[in-house]
């Protein structure tokens, strides 16, 4: 089983980003089995990433965010795959919040982690203390759909993405092949000869 942060075709195009390998790996022949994680509060992989997988008749188990650590412990994935909104020349890898906790608990729980992003997703000009981290309306924090779950008057925080570091992903799948740890300096290489 893999499990699986929202990036599939509805959220990007075509293939998708980190639906992409799964898509590639059951065209080849592999029987795969998805778990995907809910991507609270904006809730893409319970409404996007279930989606696809199910329009794809691809077997898919929807988590909440929280249960992570759970599905890990008992041995429910073997890898784990996200995609990435952003991936910095150091190999830092920005993507919707909560990415950080799985990847943490992958390295704690030893399962490969990878990002899945095209070429498009590489930024190798901005600096990792240069990274703005968009703060969202904390509404979606406090409300599931128009029913408020938070009482009022309280600070609320909703940041949309978080910062991966390089040491805990085993690689980024692009759509020129893997790179591999060292991040950094294979990230280099593609795009010294890329460009």
């Amino acid at each position: 089983m893999e499990s699986q942060q929202n990036a599939g075709a509805l959220a990007t195009v075509g293939y998708g980003t980190a639906l992409a390998p799964v898509r590639t790996a059951i065209r080849r022949g592999k029987r795969i089995k998805v778990v995907a994680s809910e991507t609270r509060p904006k809730l893409q992989g319970a409404r996007l990433t279930a989606f696809e997988l199910k329009q794809d008749k691809i077997p898919v188990t929807l988590i909440t965010d929280t249960m992570v650590g759970y599905v890990m412990q008992n041995r429910m994935v073997s890898k784990v795959i996200v995609g990435a909104d952003r991936i910095l020349a150091t190999g830092h890898v920005i993507n919707k919040i909560g990415t950080l906790a799985v990847a943490i608990l992958a390295d704690h729980f030893h399962i490969p982690f990878y990002a899945a992003a095209p070429h498009s997703s590489f930024d190798l000009k901005t600096r990792l203390d240069d990274v703005v981290i968009e703060e969202r309306d904390p509404r979606e924090v406090a409300f599931v759909g128009d029913y408020r779950i938070a009482p009022e008057g309280i600070s609320i925080l909703n940041p949309a993405f978080d910062v991966t570091e390089p040491k805990l992903i085993t690689g980024i799948i692009t759509d020129s092949g893997m790179i591999e740890q060292p991040l950094k300096e294979n990230i280099a290489r593609l795009f010294g000869r890329d460009r």
